[in-house]
């Protein structure tokens, strides 16, 4: 079942206190504690604005690569490249075909801009070649928004500041169906101080 917000201020996540193991960040709200899975948080946060864009009919954010990227391609890559240019600029890719080997990528969704773009590109194409046709790709729109919010993700073992872990913490409020990773998984477990102060046999 999915995760629901404590009704509370504007802030039922609470405020972080820090980061555990560079994967969780702790947080104290109101009732007690919140444990939140970082990677899981960020990427449903990214998944649930690619979609927000996709199904809206704005379509995906580009943003330019200031240095083009080069990527080695296979035969398939290109035909691929070249039969679903369409699907995948609406996606927010700019890919081109640079030779018969090769492709170019000039750009990518804003929200990914930090992601591996090579390997999101490669995915990406996979998933095209997996559904084959343009119809079966708009059908499987999400689970390829899915496995393109993987790539931009924070990744786990990375520090980040109070700031940056309140501000993700804000957007899980901000976003729909934040209580579950796109795998299913619960992001984030609140302990409450009664839960805590049963752990240490308080009031016993």
């Amino acid at each position: 079942e999915e995760n629901s917000l404590p009704s509370q201020d504007d802030a039922p996540l609470g405020y972080a206190l820090g980061q555990l193991h560079e994967a969780y960040i702790l947080a104290e709200n109101r009732e007690g504690l919140v444990m939140v899975d970082m990677h899981a948080a960020h990427e449903r946060i990214i998944y649930e604005r690619l979609k927000e864009a996709i199904h809206s009919g704005k379509g995906v954010d580009r943003q330019a690569l200031l240095i083009p990227k080069t990527m080695e391609a296979t035969s398939r890559d290109i035909a691929l490249v070249e039969e679903f240019s369409e699907e995948l600029l609406a996606v927010g890719l700019l890919v081109e075909v640079l030779s018969h080997d090769s492709l170019v990528i000039r750009e990518v969704p804003a929200s990914l801009i930090r992601a591996d773009v090579e390997k999101l590109v490669a995915d990406v194409l996979e998933d095209f070649d997996r559904y084959g046709s343009s119809k079966k790709i708009e059908e499987h729109m999400n689970e390829i928004l899915s496995t393109m919010a993987c790539h931009s993700a924070i990744r786990h073992h990375r520090r980040l500041t109070l700031p940056e872990m309140n501000a993700l913490l804000r957007d899980m409020e901000r976003t729909e169906r934040s209580g579950q990773c796109n795998h299913g998984r619960p992001t984030w477990h609140a302990l409450a101080l009664s839960d805590l102060d049963k752990l240490f046999l308080r009031g016993e």
